[in-house]
């Protein structure tokens, strides 16, 4: 197990304990043999802890305590993380079996990656596949674009990168993966691999559902702080979004409902 590389994993928790023991049993399930499981919860006031507790043998480490917000816990979980290659899962997401052995074998495969991510299914908050994420091939000019497609939830990184770009900005609530990718982009190739690793839960207290609007204003700071000019195509696209937003989340809204039906 010692010679092949340590997988640190973080999950961000907060009061979701209705989703919190599948996300784990997906982590503790992997066939890979060397993970470093790491839970970092802010002090939940739902069964979260409780759930934690079950599994605490099986974990590098986990705590319960108020933080400043998940991109506060990830990066205090990551702080914790001794591990060659890193990811991140949120307490209401499912890693998919085999995921963290295929990742591995594609970044050995390709040495000179910094990240691979793969391809991620939306599921409903019964768990029922309701959709694909439309994962695609990106790099850092076609990020700076907006072009992003990488599924946060399926991507694996170099810890020796992130020690270089890291960590995550605490001032983004939303965009923080967005500027991560664009900071790892700029460093080495980030390459997908088509192959699903991962479910994203759409349910209705999911930040890509009631607050999805947080999200590209946060971008658009990333646009202007590396020196991007209003005259863009992530501008053009922004705006574009702002104008469609109510049709997209109606239509995002309404997939999940035919899933239930």
């Amino acid at each position: 197990m010692q010679s092949q590389p340590k997988v640190s994993i973080v999950t961000p928790s907060f009061n979701q304990g209705h989703f919190l023991e599948e996300t784990i049993q997906s982590v503790l399930n992997q066939d890979y043999p060397n993970i470093e499981y790491i839970i970092i919860d802010g002090g939940s006031k739902d069964n979260s802890v409780e759930i934690v507790k079950k599994h605490e043998s099986r974990l590098a480490y986990w705590q319960s305590k108020p933080d400043n917000g998940q991109t506060d816990a990830i990066n205090q979980g990551f702080a914790r993380a001794t591990g060659d290659i890193l990811a991140w899962l949120n307490s209401d997401d499912i890693l998919l079996p085999g995921a963290v052995s295929a990742a591995v074998q594609k970044l050995a495969e390709n040495p000179y990656a910094g990240m691979v991510y793969g391809d991620c299914w939306l599921i409903n908050a019964e768990g029922k596949r309701i959709g694909r994420f439309p994962a695609a091939q990106t790099d850092y000019a076609k990020l700076r674009r907006g072009y992003v497609h990488i599924p946060q939830q399926a991507s694996f990184w170099r810890a020796s990168l992130w020690h270089e770009v890291g960590p995550l900005d605490d001032s983004f609530y939303f965009a923080m993966d967005y500027d991560l990718w664009t900071r790892l982009a700029a460093k080495a190739p980030l390459v997908y691999i088509k192959e699903p690793w991962a479910a994203f839960r759409l349910h209705g207290t999911a930040k890509s559902i009631a607050e999805d609007d947080r999200c590209w204003p946060e971008m658009m700071r990333v646009h202007y702080r590396d020196g991007g000019k209003k005259l863009s195509w992530i501008n053009a696209k922004y705006h574009l979004r702002k104008l469609l937003r109510p049709i997209l989340m109606w239509k995002r809204r309404r997939q999940m409902t035919r899933a239930k039906e």
